[in-house]
């Protein structure tokens, strides 16, 4: 029974992703959902006085209130005040709007006062003991809810067994949310000097339950008293704030193609937040992109790697992404060789290995995993630039 319960939630969410797609290919603005994690009866982490889900609803509200300053974004929230809304009530926010994107705002909490910075979470399986306590500090929600053993059909946030269980939808949606996820978390780091813990997967249930590209952000530690003071001040949560929202407009520009113009005065949307917005700048105009991709002679010379026709699809394993330019030695990922640069929008993305076969990449994708870049994943190429999953398949 259980099973089959599984099987019905996969083909819908399918189904979902499929209206999704084909609604936003229709629908001129792109649509954002933001998601103030907690609220209501469900306060997040409490330390230091500092409450997770009032400073979760404030930086939410904030980066509302920058986006809503363009007239081609649609911005929905998941709640505007100190509501409790359930976890399977987010997510069908989200979907039924179609939306392009689902960003849920957090912040971690721990026994130790020692840990901080930021980190930025996408949908996935791990081993990794520390993300899976994140998954399942964010999944307790659902035990607050009173019908939760019905609505989740068996799952338990606190038995990693039953995490297993849950699938990554869409292949692209991961790709897209790790690529969102990395330009927060370099936002955070190379503008606000905020320490980096970098772009991890978990199995969170509201990324998974959506069936667009989404990250959950944790903004930093309320446990770390320098740091939950930080975040429990006005100038911390307009610095945090734009940093997403900065995030977001580049991710749309990269993905849609056209860069954000903030509208007129006039015409700018009133948000619940009465104090000043903090201003976003326009995306200045682009160079173009500058791409470093090996010949096909370069790839044949070296070592463990198939053959590569560079006129064909030829598969990439990205196992980081940074705004600081590094060599293409091994000692640099982990003993990984051969790997490859690719310099899109101010950040430099490492690719280890090239191969025309998506079995073979599949394959090197584990390798990437085995040697400590739990986010690794497959990015396809065409003639030296980069395409879409779905075309990759179609022209295979």
């Amino acid at each position: 029974m259980q099973l089959l319960q599984h099987t019905k939630y996969f083909i819908f969410t399918v189904f979902l992703f499929t209206s999704s797609v084909l609604f936003s290919q229709a629908n001129s603005k792109f649509k954002i959902v933001l998601d103030a994690g907690h609220g209501g009866k469900d306060f997040g982490a409490i330390h230091h006085g500092f409450v997770e889900k009032t400073i979760a609803l404030n930086v939410t509200l904030k980066v509302g209130k920058i986006l809503e300053k363009y007239n081609d974004l649609n911005i929905l929230y998941t709640r505007k005040t100190d509501v409790f809304i359930e976890l399977t009530e987010r997510a069908h926010i989200a979907n039924k709007a179609h939306a392009d994107l689902f960003v849920s705002i957090h912040c971690n909490g721990v026994k130790s006062h020692e840990p901080s910075g930021t980190e930025t979470f996408v949908m996935g399986l791990t081993r990794n003991a520390t993300n899976l306590e994140v998954a399942k500090k964010e999944n307790s929600v659902i035990t607050l809810e009173a019908d939760y053993k019905v609505k989740y059909a068996g799952f338990d946030p606190n038995n990693p067994e039953t995490l297993i269980g849950l699938k990554i939808i869409q292949e692209e949606n991961l790709y897209q949310s790790i690529t969102l996820a990395s330009k927060i978390q370099d936002n955070f780091t190379n503008e606000l000097n905020r320490k980096n813990r970098g772009v991890k997967q978990a199995p969170i249930w509201v990324l998974d339950a959506t069936v667009m590209p989404g990250v959950l952000v944790e903004l930093g530690f309320l446990s770390n008293k320098i740091e939950g003071a930080y975040l429990n001040t006005e100038k911390g949560q307009d610095e945090l704030a734009k940093a997403i929202a900065d995030g977001i407009l580049s991710y749309k520009k990269e993905y849609f193609g056209t860069a954000s113009v903030p509208s007129t005065p006039e015409k700018t949307t009133k948000s619940v937040v009465d104090k000043p917005a903090v201003e976003t700048k326009p995306t200045p105009k682009q160079e173009p992109q500058k791409v470093t991709i090996e010949t096909k002679e370069q790839l044949e010379n070296k070592p463990n790697i198939t053959s590569v026709d560079s006129k064909s699809v030829v598969f990439k394993i990205q196992i980081a992404a940074s705004g600081k330019l590094m060599d293409l030695t091994p000692s640099n990922f982990k003993g990984l060789h051969p790997t490859s640069l690719y310099e899109e929008n101010g950040l430099y993305k490492y690719y280890y290995a090239a191969t025309n076969s998506y079995k073979e990449a599949q394959q090197l994708v584990k390798e990437a995993k085995d040697k400590g870049y739990e986010a690794a994943f497959i990015v396809p190429f065409l003639e030296g630039k980069k395409i879409k999953m779905e075309e990759s398949m179609k022209k295979n």
